[in-house]
């Protein structure tokens, strides 16, 4: 199993700085680096594609991934826009998570309508899957047709998580407020509905982290059968170096 390691934290402390923290990150082993897209909660969680676009100009190799970007808080042709561009920065080493999103704060921020979040991600996602793959439809375009589409990995829980098996690229179950025993039971529905890259997201690494039990926790993911695991570590919490040796 990879692991992996957000380019931001959710506590209320300042942002990491971006690039450092990057290239310690990168420099500490870990596989592939994640910006989440969080607004309007009372403290700057920097642009994911901002924080993608310096860690891939500051990093090399390492994976860069959006988890997630949520959809139904853009307009599809706008964030193809921007999902193409942060491609032609990273290349190939980009992935993108996207998922409706859950917090209300955030749709409130961006007047956007937090009950229909389901119905408009379907919607949005679908014409975005088009404009990344063709560059352009009826209605926009925005580039020549791309080498290759950016894997898309969803990020949602319930029934979603067979609809991620069966209509994208992989899955992000978020661990950050969910047990390792609920984790797995829906890693058995998502393998069962023919998934493929799984991986247990956000998982929290705050100060005072038990790394003898994360290290646990972290095995018994890789041996249920998850691809890749991704910590969120705060700035108090232990030294990166420390969390990634756990699956060296």
């Amino acid at each position: 199993m990879r692991l992996g390691a957000t380019l931001a934290h959710l506590s209320d402390a300042p942002p990491h700085p971006v690039v450092p923290w990057a290239r310690r990150l990168a420099g500490a082993g870990f596989a592939h680096l994640w910006a989440p897209e969080i607004i309007g909660r009372g403290r700057l969680v920097p642009d994911p594609f901002v924080a993608l676009a310096a860690a891939a100009g500051a990093t090399d190799g390492v994976g860069l991934a959006t988890g997630t970007v949520q959809v139904p808080l853009h307009h599809p042709a706008e964030l193809a826009h921007r999902m193409l561009s942060l491609q032609a920065v990273c290349g190939d080493r980009l992935a993108l998570g996207i998922s409706p999103g859950s917090t209300r704060d955030d749709y409130a921020t961006l007047d956007r309508d937090h009950r229909t979040r389901f119905r408009t991600f379907d919607e949005n996602a679908a014409r975005l899957r088009d404009l990344l793959e063709h560059g352009h439809d009826d209605h926009a375009r925005l580039a020549d047709p791309p080498a290759a589409r950016p894997p898309l990995l969803l990020g949602s829980w319930g029934a979603n998580v067979e609809k991620a098996a069966r209509r994208f690229d992989g899955w992000l179950a978020s661990g950050y407020r969910t047990t390792p025993a609920e984790m797995i039971e829906a890693l058995g529905r998502y393998r069962a509905a023919g998934g493929r890259r799984a991986v247990a997201y956000a998982l929290p690494v705050p100060a005072g982290t038990d790394l003898g039990r994360l290290g646990e926790t972290l095995h018994r993911y890789a041996d249920a059968g998850f691809d890749d695991a991704v910590v969120v570590i705060e700035p108090d919490g232990p030294d990166p170096e420390r969390v990634r040796a756990l699956l060296a």
